[in-house]
């Protein structure tokens, strides 16, 4: 299945750290700005720029939205969004040049699949944006390239994770989807079978939700996993929505969350859903449509990110 994000006015790029286990992916513009919102959901988050993104807020447009590895220091690479940008004159005018608005969250993967040093770096956001396309490459690419779920058992029990990307429409109206999952629980298919999570000794899938919940002995010290997990998201439609609109659908879209990975939404997870739409024209459609459609979308993102993940899934 190849997802195409050009209805909805944007293209996704990637640039990839296979040795180093670290990336970062950018969603654009194809040809200029567009709206954005966006849902925490995550207790533990590493974000840049998100502020604006609240209703109410001066600069009502973003230029681009970095997804990244590498923690808080692969916020770095937005620096080389702001560059790519400014070399076309994208931005918030300032009456002497442009300033680019490229919000941005990250994932922890300094470990266990990497080098710690091996961060995104401006030269790799620079990259991405180049490389952006409406038909982007799913699996161990990107912000995806060094994320893992199923983490409760350790590094020893986990599973690689990665990005996927889903579809949904009605009529003239579409909804696009694009998800990172560094999760620190299981992904689930529809039926509600755990897919990737963490596994035991014998490979069995020890069903992650319920192993936290028993709080048996040998759990792992859940400080130890502190911020080391994160599901990144991406919603874009082509509907006409506003600032306030398309932050509902950000916070509807969770439920995706909630149905395909657990647990999720933990006091360990830095999990954002950001929310996309034009800034002009866009098809009419009701909010709560778009909300649905969101929904069925996210959760063939998640799905399909460990489904396209690269082979060698078991981490031990």
């Amino acid at each position: 299945m190849t997802t195409s994000f050009a209805a909805c006015g944007l293209v996704v790029g990637h640039a990839t750290d296979v040795d180093g286990a670290t990336g970062c992916t950018v969603v654009r513009g194809e040809t200029g700005a567009f709206r954005c919102a966006m849902h925490v959901m995550g207790r533990a988050t590493g974000t840049r720029e998100t502020a604006l993104l609240e209703p109410g807020q001066l600069v009502d447009r973003v230029d681009a939205i970095l997804l990244a590895g590498g923690s808080a220091y692969g916020l770095d690479a937005a620096g080389g969004v702001m560059r790519w940008m400014e070399e076309r004159d994208r931005g918030f005018s300032v009456g002497a040049g442009v300033v680019p608005i490229v919000p941005g969250a990250v994932v922890f993967d300094l470990a266990p699949l990497g080098r710690f040093d091996a961060r995104p770096t401006p030269a790799m956001g620079y990259a991405a944006c180049e490389a952006a396309t409406a038909e982007p490459q799913e699996g161990s690419v990107g912000a995806g390239t060094g994320a893992t779920v199923g983490k409760v058992l350790g590094p020893a029990g986990a599973m690689k994770g990665g990005l996927g990307t889903g579809s949904a429409d009605a009529g003239r109206l579409t909804v696009r989807a694009l998800a990172v999952v560094n999760a620190l629980g299981d992904v689930r298919d529809a039926s509600g079978q755990i897919v990737a999570g963490a596994r035991d000794a014998q490979g069995r899938y020890v069903n992650s939700a319920a192993y936290v919940a028993r709080g048996p002995a040998e759990t792992p010290r859940f400080d130890a996993l502190a911020g080391r997990n994160t599901t990144l998201c991406v919603l874009a439609t082509n509907a006409a929505l506003d600032r306030v609109q398309l932050a509902s659908v950000a916070r509807a879209a969770a439920a995706a969350l909630y149905r395909r990975i657990t647990p999720v939404g933990t006091m360990f997870d830095g999990d954002v859903i950001f929310a996309t739409s034009p800034t002009e024209g866009g098809v009419a459609a009701a909010p709560p449509q778009v909300e649905a459609l969101a929904v069925l979308a996210l959760e063939q993102a998640i799905e399909r990110s460990v489904r396209t993940r690269a082979p060698g899934d078991v981490l031990s």
